[in-house]
């Protein structure tokens, strides 16, 4: 079994059986000696992403910026900044890594997801998690340790708000008896979500209900395992196979000999490398890794066209599908 679901634009572009694709995360800029980026120039670089032939865009939920976490995300809300992005762009994949769904009304998710859908023409993948700055739940009168439950709880009454005049009953959430609708739909039968990590979840949780995961970059092996073991379980139980994706930190340095050091999650690192590294991940199954470039201090347009010359055309890319078409 190697063929992916068909969910929408978006979903289908990024995820190809036995292939692996490129993506970007936003903010596209140099911002290691603080939390919080300038946004600079950011349609521009969003735009040369897409023009470059990079698959996905992706932008973070990040509600507060909690200084002792390092990272305020791109800053702008994930929704209102990908309805921007939507009219900005063509063709990219617009996705969110990741929706801390307990700390939203599903409600409201449900509804900005399904019209960041219909203004991209189906281009949105939403990723969701369960959160992990503690700081944030109390912030927001939530409370932390039943973060799991209202994971499930969000993630089955999204999934329902997709289907007309929904029922079902939370705890955390409210009920809908079936005389309220939620609108919009998204453009195809449902939008892809995708879970982060285990978001406090069982894997075989994640088999059943997602449409993919999100996990962590691992040493190679141990990253082998964790994908057999997935799709181990899906073969059993799944009438299709589910993507797996991973985001990865990057400097990329000018000399594309120059060998892998690690840093915070990723590398610093030649194209050459770069290229072996990828290829390794694809072999082992992983179908789409979004680059991180915030500590990578060289020029930032200089970066993306090092890697959309040297790295990309070894992997799948919206240049090839446009020329296929």
């Amino acid at each position: 079994m190697t063929e992916f679901e068909q969910i929408n634009k978006g979903y289908n572009s990024v995820f190809k059986p036995n292939r692996l694709s490129v993506g970007i995360v936003v903010p596209i800029e140099h911002y290691a000696m603080g939390p919080v980026p300038t946004m600079k120039d950011h349609i521009e670089r969003v735009q040369l992403v897409e023009k470059l032939g990079f698959k996905s865009l992706w932008v973070r939920d990040v509600p507060f910026n909690v200084p002792s976490f390092g990272d305020a995300g791109q800053t702008f809300d994930p929704f209102t900044y990908l309805g921007y992005l939507a009219g900005q762009t063509n063709e990219i994949a617009l996705g969110i890594a990741s929706v801390a769904l307990p700390l939203h009304h599903p409600v409201h998710v449900a509804k900005s997801a399904a019209t960041i859908d219909q203004l991209s023409y189906g281009r949105l993948i939403m990723g969701v998690a369960s959160g992990d700055r503690p700081d944030e739940y109390p912030a927001m009168g939530i409370d932390f340790e039943s973060r799991g439950e209202r994971f499930r709880e969000s993630f089955n009454y999204i999934r329902k708000a997709q289907k007309s005049f929904p029922s079902l009953e939370t705890t955390h959430f409210g009920n809908l008896k079936g005389h309220l609708d939620v609108l919009p739909k998204p453009i195809e039968h449902k939008i892809p979500l995708l879970m982060t990590g285990s978001s406090r979840q069982t894997l075989e949780w994640n088999v059943e209900y997602t449409d993919g995961w999100m996990s962590y970059p691992k040493d190679l092996y141990n990253q082998m395992l964790t994908i057999k073991q997935w799709r181990e379980l899906i073969a059993k139980n799944q009438k299709f196979d589910k993507p797996f994706m991973q985001p990865l930190y990057v400097i990329l340095e000018k000399d594309d000999n120059f060998k892998p050091e690690p840093i915070q999650l990723g590398f610093r690192i030649g194209a050459n490398y770069l290229i072996d590294y990828l290829q390794k991940a694809e072999e082992i199954g992983v179908n789409h890794v979004a680059l991180n470039l915030r500590f990578n201090s060289r020029d930032m347009q200089e970066t993306l066209e090092q890697l959309a010359k040297k790295v990309l055309p070894h992997f799948h890319t919206n240049k090839e599908e446009k020329l296929i078409l």
